[in-house]
């Protein structure tokens, strides 16, 4: 008799939550119900009594992921579970020993990484601009969570950030330790490593921690930097009970630590584990897994999605979206409105608009589609961080450009924007490398692109206050609206629709992914924007100014699966549309 815990599961599931015991490594895709599986093999060891709930800890990335962990745990009937993030265990695990070893309640938080790097960097001389602090900041964060010393990240990364060398960096990184130091004070990487030293360190107690935590979970084991994966250990002890879940396909935060070779490799530290390939993906349509599987073919640790069967209780999946297209245009301004309209047309067919995603590499690029959108009566809601125009470097240049409309000026329109956006830091080249230097780059690139494209007689002044309205018409109170969203922010999501835009040499990969794991992070970026699909795919490029090739993914997913998915076919003015279909009003696949 199948337990309560196992019921509507499928077969390779129902395995994974059976697995009781550790070593347990459960490769899941996309879309196949891999928090389904977490939730219910605990339901399962509780049910069975193979585990006391207060004895479980379930490791997630999110905050938001821990909370939809217990609420589906309570909805199986178990509660005490420690559904957690990294950060959250050890906190709880400093704020509880730190006074009986220090004899004094725990360091305060950094709220604000950037604020104190500024303050450290004018104690030392230094003056360097806000994207330059940020860039530090992530560096000095990458620096921790992959153990190393200030001497072994300059040997790493020795080409410097912004207008400093490498020494300089180093030198800033060391003024911001010791006023950390100074203010007594920890960050959000040292409370890992704090914790992580207060184990090894002191063997009351880690058997404390190990008395207490029995059975660990860790989900997205893809995504562990080098110090979570050494605080797990530390957690585990001599212990065996390790389930694992991820999808090596979805490793998309290397540049912040993340290392897919703990799960590639897991299986060969761990003869005897139990292994699980979850490969039944219950969001998306078959045409769709194709081109999805095309893309990863021959990777590293790659899984074979294949479509769920017939509709069943396990699956919402409809079987009748379109197939997918790809479309190209001449330029980006084109290819927003294309989607666009495209969009519109499907609302007013009767989709709702909830279910449909506009997905993109660089938050940049969400400008030109929020106008586009915007002039076809839809409405929209950027998921994660800030706005576009809410962004500092935006902000900025409309300040700027209003005071540059007050002078005369005998230069041309374009000229005088261009003049501006120069004095705030824009160059005609990109910056070489990612970060928050580049996206400060992109956003001013964005607004250029936008004065290009502004209609013959438009003046500095017009041209700012058109940006002050369109900063103003973002502020919309909550309706149902079409989702932008950059890759990065759409894992773990899915839509009904999706349009992944700006699949272009130079955008999607972005233009300094230059070496091999660069190249191959972002194939797998365009991985998770395919898989974020239930119903339909549409893939899109523009050629723009610079002339640029469709990218180099939609060659590896080849023209026969495109045509046989029916994306082929595109034409500079833009794909054959497929009608929009009948709308399907359908609450998200099981995850």
């Amino acid at each position: 008799m199948i337990g309560r815990a196992l019921e509507g599961l499928d077969e390779r599931q129902r395995e994974a939550a059976s697995a009781l015991r550790g070593p347990v490594a459960v490769l899941a895709g996309a879309g196949t119900g891999k928090t389904r599986v977490i939730t219910h093999r605990i339901a399962h060891g509780v049910d069975t009594g193979a585990y006391s709930p207060g004895r479980v800890m379930a490791v997630t990335f999110t905050s938001k992921a821990a909370g939809e962990m217990r609420g589906r745990l309570r909805a199986l009937g178990v509660e005490g579970v420690a559904a957690r993030t990294f950060h959250a265990a050890a906190l709880a695990q400093l704020n509880f020993f730190w006074p009986t070893l220090a004899g004094d309640t725990a360091p305060s938080i950094v709220d604000n990484k950037v604020r104190l790097l500024a303050h450290a960097a004018d104690g030392i001389g230094l003056e360097p601009d806000t994207a330059t602090l940020r860039d530090i900041a992530s560096g000095i964060e990458w620096r921790k969570v992959t153990m190393r010393s200030i001497e072994d990240y300059v040997a790493a990364r020795p080409g410097g950030v912004g207008r400093y060398d490498a020494n300089r960096v180093a030198d800033l990184h060391r003024a911001y330790e010791k006023l950390k130091d100074e203010r007594r004070q920890l960050d959000f990487e040292d409370v890992l490593l704090a914790c992580a030293g207060m184990l090894e360190a002191e063997p009351h107690v880690a058997k404390a921690v190990h008395e207490q935590y029995r059975h660990f979970t860790v989900d997205e084991f893809q995504d562990v930097s080098p110090l979570q994966n050494r605080l797990l250990e530390l957690w585990l002890g001599d212990r065996r009970d390790l389930c694992v879940v991820g999808d090596a396909s979805q490793t998309v935060y290397s540049f912040a630590g993340a290392d897919a070779r703990f799960l590639l490799e897991f299986p060969h530290r761990h003869a005897d584990a139990t292994v699980v390939r979850l490969e039944t993906n219950y969001r998306s349509d078959a045409s769709i897994l194709a081109v999805a599987n095309a893309l990863m073919r021959n990777r590293p640790g790659a899984l074979e999605l294949t479509a769920a069967p017939a509709p069943s209780a396990n699956t919402h999946r409809s079987g009748d979206g379109e197939l997918p297209t790809v479309s190209a245009y001449d330029d980006d301004l084109d290819e927003a409105r294309g989607v666009a309209a495209h969009i519109a047309a499907r609302i007013a067919a009767g989709t709702d608009p909830q279910r449909i995603a506009v997905l993109y590499r660089a938050h940049a690029q969400s400008a030109e589609l929020t106008t586009a959108l915007a002039g076809k009566g839809v409405a929209t809601t950027v998921l994660g961080g800030r706005r576009f125009f809410d962004v500092p470097e935006v902000r900025q240049a409309v300040l700027a450009l209003r005071g540059a409309a007050v002078a005369p000026t005998e230069r041309g329109f374009l000229d005088a924007v261009r003049d501006v956006l120069r004095s705030l830091g824009y160059t005609d080249e990109a910056p070489q490398a990612g970060g928050a230097l580049r996206d400060a780059w992109e956003a001013r690139a964005a607004l250029l692109r936008l004065a290009e494209e502004a209609p013959d007689g438009t003046t500095l002044r017009t041209f700012a206050d058109e940006l002050l309205t369109r900063a103003k018409s973002q502020d919309e109170p909550t309706l149902r609206t079409v989702t932008l969203a950059t890759l990065h922010a759409a894992k773990g999501l899915e839509w009904d629709h999706v349009y992944l835009v700006g699949v272009a040499e130079g955008q999607l990969p972005i233009g300094y992914a230059t070496t091999f794991e660069h190249v191959d992070e972002e194939r797998r970026l365009a991985y998770v924007g395919i898989t974020r699909a239930g119903r339909t795919l549409h893939l899109s490029w523009a050629r723009g100014h610079r002339d640029r090739q469709r990218s180099r993914f939609l060659q590896e997913i080849g023209t026969d699966t495109l045509r046989a998915a029916g994306g082929a076919g595109a034409s500079a003015a833009g794909s054959r549309r497929a009608a929009p279909p009948r709308s399907s009003q359908r609450p998200p696949a099981p995850r």
